[in-house]
């Protein structure tokens, strides 16, 4: 009997006949990070945009504090967290510890370190080439930060695709403060590492693969919006069809 096909058998299994049990975890899963990195990457992106343009004394020791944030390990951010919502802490009134809403602050922190560092880097870039040009203009750093990441929206989209892979895959942070719940805060990674510590193989392996194809699917469709983007930017419209357009 070959353990690792029949597990894989088994795993299909449960996929294609819709496990409740698997594609509620799934389900789960994707929502705390999705809105975990809808809140982070709002502030991230803003927050990152603006150190692009901003020049203030100490900004390269934020920028040096922003860049060791980026190797967090996600137990310390879970660890944090928990300090933070425990009944002790400064935000145990709030009565998140163990639940969805923890989880989604843990993964929300863990990532916008990294959506704040991508983003300075690439608005930094675009900074250096175009900045001069609107600053003559008479726009602020707000002003010029937006524009500039407005016109690299489609190397913000990988830093948003880059991040959903950080949130969706950690598993320290929301074991920690969601507690591993059956039914409430169990997420595909802390059910795969539970799983597989019980033997139940065939659930493991079904969660762990739904997970790669929500990050191939994702990657997916970036590349299909940067192709487009491309061959747009190949064949721009002739002054004809613009007029067209118009009339």
């Amino acid at each position: 009997m070959n353990t690792f096909n029949d597990s894989v058998l088994a795993a299909l299994t449960l996929i294609s006949s819709l496990d409740p049990a698997l594609w509620a975890i799934v389900l789960r899963s994707l929502a705390v990070s999705a809105l975990a990195c809808l809140v982070a990457y709002g502030l991230g992106v803003l927050l990152g945009a603006w150190l692009a343009v901003a020049r203030f004394a100490g900004r390269g020791a934020v920028l040096l504090v922003l860049n060791t944030l980026l190797a967090l390990p996600s137990v310390v951010v879970g660890l944090l967290v928990y300090l933070l919502l425990s009944r002790t802490g400064p935000l145990g009134f709030l009565g998140w510890l163990f639940s969805f809403k923890a989880m989604v602050m843990a993964q929300a922190i863990l990532v916008l370190p990294v959506v704040t560092a991508l983003t300075r880097q690439v608005v930094e870039d675009v900074e250096r080439q175009h900045g001069e040009q609107w600053a003559s203009l008479g726009a602020g750093p707000w002003v010029r930060s937006l524009l500039l990441a407005w016109d690299e929206r489609l190397a913000l989209l990988t830093i948003a695709v880059a991040a959903f892979g950080r949130a969706v895959s950690e598993v320290g942070a929301v074991m920690i403060v969601g507690g591993n719940i059956d039914g409430f805060t169990r997420v595909m990674t802390t059910t795969i590492a539970l799983e597989t510590s019980k033997g139940d193989l065939p659930l493991a392996l079904g969660l762990g693969l739904v997970l790669l194809a929500v990050v191939l699917l994702l990657n997916l469709l970036l590349a299909g919006l940067r192709l487009w983007a491309e061959r747009r930017h190949a064949h721009p419209m002739k002054p004809q069809a613009l007029e067209g357009l118009r009339s």
